[in-house]
């Protein structure tokens, strides 16, 4: 304290952290702010890197990506990889500058010749998909590894991905197994399908059905669709015994990954390794600096909450809940795209809708999947005037996804399907895919009670936005919700 109080810049930084973390001192963003912007003035790069983080989350200053991005280009400018990848994923996104891929590109790059992990899977992705590039599957196979080699559990995934398809590399089932259990041992749900489809099937592996039942048991522990399925397909070609072991081998994983946790601090690049989530949904942002509703069923009783956009993972936290709509509003730390809430009640009986989210995940890249649909009901199940029944049709990973209108805006939330059997005793007809969807309204009420957040909500959109261009902000709001 002695040497900050003097303008030692090092100093300074360091009772700014102490401040941000709450060590020695009572925890206070905003004096951690004060004393960060005297080192960053003083041109102290570690300073510069975190005042531009405080501005792009908003956390203890008025929330501002012109100025975000104004510190991190300082200290990205010294050669510091973070800052480095913080500005490119700005460019990346548009967020305190104009989206320009080819500049996001440059900074990435920069970055992931230092060796930073994330710059490395995000320039691999942008080469994936041709984002300020040349499509290019070899460059992506390029970055993938450097990532995947340094632990990034989306990189291992997307590696074996690239293995099993022959995207980049020549087709070799044996490197797909590699990757695969490679991310799977860190808990990844989609790379513990695909490794127990790879044992179920004999692809780069041996046969072997407990192998494949305990890594299909661990991803239908997190909820991803037929795995429960494909587990017990599996069982029915082993013996009583098998089973037990397969269910043993699962059961001491998960044990086993949970304790590792509980000694190991989340780190920024993957906040996967070591623990296994037990169940997963979706969800989705309604403000640019990480505030997003999901389903309160998905978690509610969660001890540690991470979603997971084609960003990276962010630990997230529950905010306030109302449990009789089942709605829950989370805070994640970071910056994100966000869509507009409008009003409910302005909706039509057969208005077109549309919902995006994780129903599944299988030997592909956690990629959103789209589900158009319309409104077919203008109050729930026996009549609930807080819903919407519509025939889109949902599976469980769906749960939590907003429920969109042809402008873009978020008119519900998607909750349920209404259950064949149960709803047989209230009508003669049998519904099929018939679903809820909790209203804006009432979703309106629960953020109300959190004065912050509507100051930050999005305008709604007018009638006439272009739907594909609506279905992409979307896609891009949306998260993976993973409940630990």
């Amino acid at each position: 304290m002695a040497r900050a109080a003097k303008g030692d810049a090092a100093a300074e930084n360091q009772v700014g952290l102490m401040y941000d973390l709450g060590q020695g001192v009572a925890q206070n963003h905003s004096e951690a702010v004060n004393w960060l912007r005297k080192a960053a003035e003083q041109g102290n790069a570690a300073a510069e890197l975190t005042l531009g983080l405080h501005y792009q989350n908003g956390d203890g200053v008025t929330h501002d990506y012109t100025e975000a991005v104004k510190w991190l280009r300082k200290a990205a400018d010294k050669g510091g990889a973070a800052a480095q990848y913080s500005l490119g994923v700005c460019y990346d996104r548009g967020h305190g500058v104009p989206q320009d891929y080819a500049e996001a590109i440059k900074w990435y790059t920069k970055a992931a010749t230092q060796g930073d992990p994330m710059a490395q899977y995000n320039l691999a992705v942008c080469y994936s998909l041709g984002n300020g590039v040349t499509q290019d599957y070899y460059e992506a196979v390029k970055w993938y590894r450097k990532a995947a080699e340094q632990g990034q559990v989306a990189a291992q995934y997307s590696l074996g991905l690239c293995y099993h398809e022959g995207r980049g590399v020549p087709k070799s089932w044996v490197d797909a197994v590699q990757w695969f259990r490679a991310a799977a041992e860190q808990g990844d749900p989609a790379a513990q399908y695909d490794l127990g489809f790879m044992y179920a099937e004999a692809q780069g592996v041996g046969k072997d059905y407990v192998e494949a039942y305990k890594w299909y048991d661990l991803a239908a522990e997190q909820n991803v669709t037929n795995a429960v399925r494909k587990r017990d397909l599996v069982a029915l070609s082993m013996t009583p015994l098998q089973v037990a072991e397969g269910q043993r081998l699962s059961r001491e994983f998960a044990i086993q990954k949970r304790g590792d946790a509980s000694n190991q601090p989340d780190s920024r690049n993957s906040a996967l390794i070591g623990t296994v989530p037990r169940f997963s949904g979706t969800g989705f942002f309604l403000t640019d600096n990480g505030w997003l509703l999901t389903c309160y069923h998905l978690v509610g009783n969660a001890a540690r909450i991470v979603v997971k956009t084609k960003a990276g993972s962010f630990p997230a936290t529950m905010v306030m809940a109302d449990k009789a709509n089942d709605l829950a509003l989370l805070k994640a730390a970071g910056n994100f795209s966000a869509l507009a809430l409008a009003p409910s009640r302005g909706v039509k009986l057969g208005a077109p809708v549309f919902t995006v989210g994780f129903p599944k995940i299988e030997l592909e890249e956690l990629d959103d999947e789209l589900t158009k649909g319309a409104i077919s009901g203008l109050t729930g199940a026996q009549d609930d005037p807080r819903e919407f029944q519509i025939n889109v049709g949902m599976q469980a990973g769906n749960a939590g996804g907003p429920l969109v209108d042809e402008s873009g805006n978020v008119v519900g939330m998607v909750e349920s399907q209404i259950e064949d059997a149960g709803s047989f005793q209230i009508t003669p007809a049998i519904p099929q895919n018939v679903s809820c969807a909790m209203k804006s309204s009432i979703m309106a009420t629960l953020l109300e009670s959190v004065p912050e957040v509507p100051p930050l909500l999005k305008e709604p959109n007018r009638p006439g936005t272009n739907l594909d261009d609506a279905v992409k902000e979307a896609g891009k709001a949306i998260a993976l919700v993973l409940v630990y």
